[in-house]
Order: structure tokens, then sequence, then C-alpha cells
């Protein structure tokens, strides 16, 4: 286990960014498709083909995912992934057509100083297309891939990573995109809110406070009254060697919701577009009521480690007034 959402066998993941723009896309590729759906809470969710993703949709199982910075405009991403599928021969097959099925979502990373001044087109498509075509089951964690211009309300965001097994053996990892409205450390010091779920000191191994004081549990809101309900989003991959049904991994995807509640305060703001897709590889069996409850019970655990790991790995931009790395002050 290398602690990452590759430890499921048959996924890989590839970051594709540019340090001028501050913005990239991270894409996670299925060796085979897998049976897939999504949970939406946040009030401002930015996302590609979710309707698709719906337990009463047609398609069922999807080749990759596709995530980005970029506001709405980083939905383009989703087509780079798409077309370096689409040239290995992979997709929907509808008699003759093949069509590459690659939901996405995005996250708003368009202040955050870098140069968005990229003239007719967004460079998220390509971005999409180098991401896809660097896949491989190591990656990088912090400020790499869709993580690169994320940012919560004290801290530099970015990119994590986590994945645990269940006592049956059934393996879940999980990614996070990290760019909340809220913070994940209690107030502005060491301890991360996910500190009871950590394992072997993956995020510092702080714990928790000895005690809240008024002033840790008031609300720290990036952009305070200003923001708008685009600015802020948490992006999270949950992926399982499970068997589920579609509608089992839309349940799972809404118990491992409940990670961010356990990682960022607030959460499921309106000024956040939180979004948990969960994807399944179809291969170990569990019981379809409480082996699908224990599931979601690690799944949410993972969620919250690894969003966590995505501020701890984290480095600052290199911009006037950039918000300082957690590592700048306690790494």
């Amino acid at each position: 286990m290398k602690n990452l959402l590759t430890d499921i066998s048959g996924v890989r993941i590839g970051h594709a960014h540019d340090a001028s723009v501050a913005s990239g896309v991270t894409a996670i590729l299925f060796d085979s498709p897998a049976i897939a759906s999504i949970d939406v809470r946040g009030g401002g969710p930015g996302t590609r083909e979710e309707a698709l993703l719906s337990p009463e949709s047609t398609v069922e199982a999807i080749d990759g995912i596709a995530l980005a910075g970029g506001s709405a405009l980083g939905l383009d991403a989703a087509g780079g992934v798409q077309a370096w599928l689409a040239e290995q021969g992979r997709g929907f097959r509808i008699r003759d057509a093949i069509i590459p099925i690659v939901p996405g979502a995005i996250c708003f990373d368009l202040l955050n100083g870098g140069n968005k001044a990229w003239g007719r087109f967004p460079p998220y498509r390509d971005l999409g297309y180098a991401a896809a075509n660097a896949a491989a089951d190591d990656f990088a964690l912090g400020s790499v891939g869709a993580g690169l211009g994320a940012t919560t309300a004290n801290f530099k965001g970015g990119l994590g990573s986590a994945s645990a097994q269940t006592e049956g053996g059934v393996t879940v990892g999980a990614l996070a995109v990290v760019n909340a409205v809220g913070s994940v450390t209690v107030a502005d010091g060491p301890w991360f809110w996910a500190a009871p779920f950590e394992k072997d000191n993956e995020f510092g191994g702080h714990g928790l406070p000895a005690a809240f004081t008024p002033d840790m549990l008031r609300a720290r809101l990036k952009g305070g009254p200003l923001a708008t309900p685009s600015e802020n989003t948490t992006l999270v991959v949950v992926v399982t060697d499970a068997v589920l049904t579609k509608p089992q991994a839309r349940r799972l995807a809404m118990i491992a919701q409940t990670g961010m509640a356990r990682a960022i305060y607030p959460v499921h703001a309106p000024l956040d577009g939180d979004v948990v897709f969960a994807a399944a590889t179809g291969k170990k069996s569990i019981d379809p009521l409480f082996g699908l409850t224990e599931l979601g019970m690690v799944a949410a655990n993972t969620v919250a480690r690894a969003i966590a790991r995505g501020v701890h790995s984290a480095t600052a931009l290199r911009f006037l007034g950039a918000l300082p790395a957690w590592g700048d002050r306690f790494g």
C-alpha cells in the first residue's frame, strides 16, 4: 500500500499544470471501465456529465475523470482526456462509434495571482491531454495538477490522497483537490480537523488541541463577504475494488461525502462546489447492506485523510500576497 488512490489495481493518475497560469489538471484513468456515480453537496458546483452519473441514466461505466482549475473554463479538460483515450481506442461503443466517457469537475483558481490572459482558448484541453498521457501508478501530492492553484481560508490548498482497507480486505482510495471556502486546520494552528483519522503521522501527527477556545470555532471564510459562489470547491474521487451497482456507487459517494465534514470547517457552504465521484472496479464482492456501510465508513475516513494530506503537502505559490503553506509555518 502506497497510501494513494492507485492502491486500487487498474487505476492510474496523471498531472499537468502551468506554473505561470497557476492552474492545472489531474486525470484519473481506469484500465477497464468502472461503475461510477456522484454526490454533490456544495452550493456552487461545476461539473461535466453529472446527469450521466445518476443511477437512472443508461451508461453505467466510465473510462476516466478529469479534475481541473479554471472554474467553468476548466471543464474543457475532460475533452483533452477524452482525446487521449480515443487514441487508445477506449470508450463506449455504439456500432462503429467509440465515445470515451469522462466526467469532470472544476474548482475556482482564477484570482490566485497567475497569468490568466491565455488568449482565445483556455489551456485546459491541452493540459487534460497531457495529464492523461502522464498517468501512472505513482503521482505527486500537494501543489500539482488540479491542486496547483488551490487555496483554503488560511493556508495554501492542494491535492491529497490516501487509501485503506476494510476488515474483509476490500481496498478504497481517495483523491482530493482542496480549494475550500473554510479551513482544514483548527484556527491557524498545526492541528488538522481530520486528526482523529490520521495514520502513521501522514500529516504531521499533531493531533487536536488540548482544549477548544471560542476563537478556534469561529468561521474562517476565504474571501469573507466578497466571496462569490464559484470561488471555492473541494473535489474528491473515491475508488474501490468492490463489486458495486451504480446505485450502490451513488450511496458510497454519499457516505464518503461525510469525510469532508470531518476535515473542513465549515463545509458544503453556498460558496462551495463540493463533489464526490465514487467508482468501483468490481474485483471483490461485498454484502450489499453491512458491507457497503463499512466500506462507506472507511471511505469517509480516507477522504478526510486525503484532504488533510493535500494541505500538509502543499507549497505556496510564488506570487506577491500568496497564502503561506502549512509547511512554511509548521514543517
